[in-house]
């Protein structure tokens, strides 16, 4: 093959490899890789590569968008996994314009999902060209023909030209490299597979002779080489050393000059003297640049469309942590720090937005759902931050007077021993049933519309109420006038009213009251949320309780005392329990909910004032 300075358009094949979360792109692209030989014959290479970040490793679900390639005869192809969750759907938005394909992954047994739905919609009206891949053929439980068709549906329910309804359909097992045209006759390698994106995937459409643009898609940072800019270009060719205009998103336009041009190959990044239109590069030496904005030839400054992404749907408040126990664990707890780290977050992700507030020290932060937001929260806990976040709530937009809510679809597989308590669960989270069938292992399929009010919070109680069978997956509808108030907390709080040592003696009393979050030993202050009280309304308890000693009562008598076990909140957990008037405070080793007021008189007194205005009202 040419050097990558001599490659031309027509030898460059750009994809992206999209599907719902667990269906399978990351183990897909492992094997790809393997199979193009880039590493060494005994090279130790952990499963899922792509997924790099240790979160993405826990969680087993792609969350930052990458791109590899690979070589096959004579052919560059370069390729983009995507996240499958709707809530990181900002990642998959900006990388659609870097390729002219995709790889549409669907599990050859489950079949199209809510995120398969929303994924695919992204690439229909880029105008893609779209290879469905039906991959996992080798489960025991795989219907393909079923799924094909279902598929086929979902092109034309999304509005797939006739061009994109005509897909081919690979047959593909991607743990064992396996790949074919037909579901029982698989090739051992995934030879059929490249040759359909070769044969099937337009080469780019560009002109490699005319000035330099390219796009800012994906950034990232080098303690040494310092922002890495990553993006197609689009027009021209891109060399070392030179010239460039910077055009920003606000119109605003400066020179700047290239340091290194790199091309990817496989999963390392080669420098070149000059790369040539069409082709994923990543360059260094221009700094404050952010996604959207355009490299272009300095005698012909001329902007590309900037990258829109659908609005967030949620949003929090972050602030420093003003506990009694701030500053204890954190590295990083003051609003500039914050601030600063904030930031860099929304030039990174362009789904997400930071306002300020009122205050200097608190924040608005806007995301696609939880999830998204609870990634960022675990990132900069892990970076050594310390702060505090409140509950999220949705966004409520006013159109022509009205107020108009996010609302999301949802699909739940349960037991028909547990269908009751899924109605009346979504019931009082004004859910509406849209479809309900039974499938062909007995489970019932649910399909509701709800408003994304009415999932904050929810997945819990419905892994709680169904003991872990249920499996749920939604994906945003759109908007709808205001489905009025939902009570999603039937249970309230054990809160602590004293600040000391949690003993054995007195969790012994409070768990009567309900499930507690902490062991002996825990320290707690006044106003922290120790546990869950079996009723709706919240109580004060007193968890620093010590026995009395007498001449007959000794020290250990506290050790016959048995406790249950405790519910150790995740960050997931914590921010879905979260109420209205509790803080989630967030340090490198510990979570806990607070009290936004942590004196009993004061919450009292707050209580008594919001009941006051809410009857002059």
């Amino acid at each position: 093959m040419s050097s990558p300075s001599m490659l031309k358009p027509e030898n460059i094949r750009n994809i992206a490899i999209i599907a719902h979360v667990d269906h399978g792109k990351t183990t897909l692209v492992d094997a790809m890789l393997k199979q193009s030989r880039i590493f060494r014959e005994n090279q130790q290479v952990s499963k899922r590569v792509l997924d790099s970040n240790d979160l993405e490793r826990e969680r087993g679900i792609t969350i930052l968008s990458k791109n590899t390639a690979v070589e096959y005869k004579g052919t560059k192809i370069n390729i983009v996994d995507t996240p499958g969750h709707a809530d990181f759907g900002g990642e998959v938005e900006r990388v659609m314009n870097m390729v002219d394909g995709v790889l549409l992954l669907v599990d050859a047994s489950e079949g199209p999902m809510p995120q398969t739905k929303f994924v695919l919609r992204q690439a229909i009206e880029c105008g893609h060209k779209i290879i469905v891949v039906i991959n996992k053929i080798d489960r025991p439980s795989a219907r393909p023909d079923d799924v094909i068709n279902s598929t086929f549906d979902l092109f034309i329910e999304l509005g797939a030209s006739d061009e994109q309804c005509e897909f081919p359909v690979i047959y593909a097992s991607g743990l064992t490299g396996s790949s074919g045209h037909e579901p029982d006759q698989l090739f051992p390698t995934l030879e059929p597979l490249l040759n359909e994106i070769i044969h099937s995937i337009p080469h780019p459409q560009v002109n490699p002779d005319g000035p330099t643009q390219l796009q800012a898609t994906l950034l990232g940072f080098d303690d040494y080489k310092g922002q890495i800019i990553i993006g197609r270009l689009h027009r021209g060719r891109m060399r070392k050393s030179q010239q460039v205009a910077l055009l920003t998103a606000d119109g605003k336009q400066r020179q700047a000059k290239v340091a290194q041009v790199f091309t990817h190959q496989g999963l390392r990044r080669i420098e070149v003297e000059e790369a040539v239109a069409g082709d994923i590069i990543a360059i260094t030496g221009i700094s404050d640049v952010h996604i959207g904005d355009t490299i272009a030839d300095l005698s012909h400054p001329e902007p590309l469309p900037p990258i829109r992404v659908e609005e967030p749907t949620l949003r929090m408040t972050i602030g420093i942590n003003t506990s009694p126990f701030a500053g204890q664990d954190g590295t990083f707890v003051t609003s500039r720090k914050l601030r600063e780290r904030l930031e860099r977050e929304a030039e990174r992700d362009v789904a997400l937005r930071v306002e300020e507030t009122d205050s200097a020290d608190h924040f608005l932060v806007f995301g696609r759902g939880e999830l998204h937001l609870s990634i960022l929260i675990e990132n900069m806990r892990r970076e050594g931050y310390e702060f505090q976040v409140s509950k999220p709530e949705v966004i409520i937009k006013k159109i022509d007077g009205r107020q108009y809510e996010p609302v999301e679809t949802v699909e739940i597989d349960v037991s028909p021993d547990y269908q009751g308590v899924v109605v009346e669960l979504l019931g009082k989270r004004k859910g509406r049933l849209q479809n309900m069938e039974v499938q062909e292992n007995g489970n019932i399929h649910f399909t509701y519309l709800i408003p994304s009010r009415g999932l904050l919070g929810f997945r819990q109680q419905l892994l709680t109420a169904t003991r872990g069978e249920a499996l749920m997956n939604s994906i945003l509808s759109g908007y709808e006038p205001y489905f009025g108030e939902i009570d999603t907390h039937d249970n309230g709080s054990l809160v602590a009213w004293e600040t000391g040592t949690a003993t054995t003696y007195a969790l012994h009393a409070a768990q009567e009251r309900g499930q507690l979050y902490i062991t002996p030993g825990t320290e707690v202050y006044e106003g922290m949320v120790v546990g869950q009280h079996i009723r709706e309304n919240d109580l004060d308890v007193n968890v620093c309780k010590k026995k009395h000693l007498t001449s007959i009562r000794r020290a250990t008598a506290e050790e016959a005392l048995r406790l249950d076990p405790p519910r150790l909140l995740s960050l997931d957990d914590a921010i879905e329990l979260l109420k209205e008037d509790e803080l989630l405070e967030v340090t490198p080793k510990i979570f806990r909910i607070r009290k936004k007021y942590l004196s009993k008189n004061e919450r009292a007194r707050q209580a008594k004032h919001k009941k006051y205005l809410a009857e002059r009202r």
